[in-house]
């Protein structure tokens, strides 16, 4: 036997009779009554792996209970299952259980499985999975969130998993915001505003008005646009009236829009100011629109 024909022996799924993945799961059920971790040798992962693959739900939850508590023994199985398993129900299940586990060894196969895999089941699940990861998968999942090729529902995923790691390390987004990638920063302001919103990261407000002095005019024409959504004028207007004189023709027409959004009245004066040498028509107009409505305030 040469040695591609191993190989491709030892990367051949394995396969369970249903009377052999009955039998193997009342053993393991058994294990998890009696708080016992089930073997973790190769065979074993191998056969529990299989199971996932059984239309009987019962089962297949005693399979992922099983290998989630073999734990980090059973993630490079798992890692293969979801990226090379013709099965979806495996490939849905071996998703699953690695939330359950939560392993950061498994953050590559998982971004992966998010953007390759066409089963919304899978995406679903492994995003779920990088959310459990946590802070580490940040990068990855914003990377993700800027892409072109990223769906609407993969964009529902992404914010969801970036919501709920939020919820549980609200600081890890500040550190995105000092990414070399433009991108990454933008959609970290994103979601730095809406921690703001829903009040979870004190000192989410103070990485956003941070934000506004960003190199990038990308950057800075995107925070002023959530400070106006988020930030009271009080906490910012000062450092908006200046930015109505950046060199980016987008900042300065965001920035006038957040001070119209956030009713800032006491800034209606530097707007009009900025109105005298603002040489963009557009701009001009949306300038005035926000000195009209502010006045009315």
């Amino acid at each position: 036997m040469n040695e591609s024909t191993t190989n491709q022996q030892i990367n051949k799924p394995d396969s369970l009779t249903e009377q052999e993945a009955f039998e193997l799961a009342e053993v393991l059920k058994q294990k998890l009554n009696d708080q016992e971790t089930p073997s973790s040798d190769q065979t074993s992962i191998r056969q529990m792996i299989a199971g996932l693959g059984d239309q009987r739900g019962a089962l297949r939850l005693t399979f992922a209970q099983s290998l989630g508590n073999v734990g980090e023994a059973a993630v490079p199985y798992l890692c293969d299952a979801l990226q090379n398993n013709p099965n979806v129900i495996i490939r849905r299940a071996s998703a699953k259980t690695l939330n359950l586990i939560g392993s950061l060894k498994a953050l590559p196969n998982l971004v992966e499985a998010f953007r390759t895999d066409s089963d919304p089941v899978v995406q679903g699940s492994s995003a779920g999975a990088m959310a459990t990861i946590g802070a580490p998968a940040i990068d990855d999942l914003l990377q993700i969130l800027v892409e072109p090729s990223c769906t609407a529902f993969q964009v529902g995923l992404v914010n969801l998993a970036l919501s709920f790691i939020g919820s549980k390390a609200p600081d890890a987004f500040e550190q995105a915001t000092q990414s070399s990638n433009i991108e990454i920063r933008i959609a970290a302001i994103t979601v730095l505003a809406e921690q703001i919103q829903a009040q979870t990261n004190n000192s989410a407000k103070k990485a956003l008005i941070k934000a506004l002095s960003d190199d990038a005019s990308e950057v800075r024409a995107e925070a002023a646009t959530m400070a106006g959504k988020t930030l009271e004028p009080e906490d910012v207007s000062k450092q908006l009236c200046r930015m109505l004189q950046d060199q980016s023709e987008q900042v300065r027409k965001n920035t006038a829009l957040a001070l119209m959004k956030m009713e800032a009245t006491d800034a209606i004066n530097c707007i009009k100011d900025a109105i005298k040498t603002e040489n963009e028509e557009q701009v001009r107009s949306v300038m005035n629109v926000a000195v009209n409505v502010l006045s009315k305030s």
